[in-house]
């Protein structure tokens, strides 16, 4: 019988490779309140300047770019690296406006919180019907 695997640990090898080069893109949690969203990213070693923040009526992206260190000369390889460099960008969508004039974002220990406030409601208005 031919099998496409010489071993049964040759699967999990292949599933670690594949898991190793997807995009990892830092974990994120949304709140919403009366008031507002609330969005807390992780992006631990991220340099404060390289965080671009952009919002539209009711979404908002974060793009950052977390570079790979400068080889001081040394012929040092890497054995084991876990860290992800580069860029990368993640987008939220949000079921309501969001005042874009409003935004506020602080970056501390590692953790990006931006809130949102919510954008006045087009509430619905009764017109009198004249004859």
């Amino acid at each position: 019988m031919l099998s496409r695997h010489t071993t049964p640990f040759d699967l999990f090898d292949r599933l670690e490779q594949q898991l190793s080069q997807a995009e990892r893109v830092p974990a994120a949690e949304v709140l919403e309140t009366d008031e507002g969203f609330s969005i807390s990213i992780e992006m631990p070693g991220i340099d404060r300047q390289s965080i671009d923040v952009k919002a539209t009526d009711r979404s908002l992206s974060v793009n950052a770019e977390r570079p790979r260190p400068q080889d001081d000369g040394a012929d040092a390889q890497p054995q084991l690296s876990e860290f992800r460099y580069g860029t990368w960008s993640r987008s939220f969508r949000f079921p309501r406006g969001i005042q874009r004039d409003g935004l506020k974002a602080q970056y501390r220990d590692g953790m990006l919180l931006i809130t949102a406030p919510k954008a006045e409601s087009n509430a619905a208005v009764s017109v009198a019907v004249e004859a």
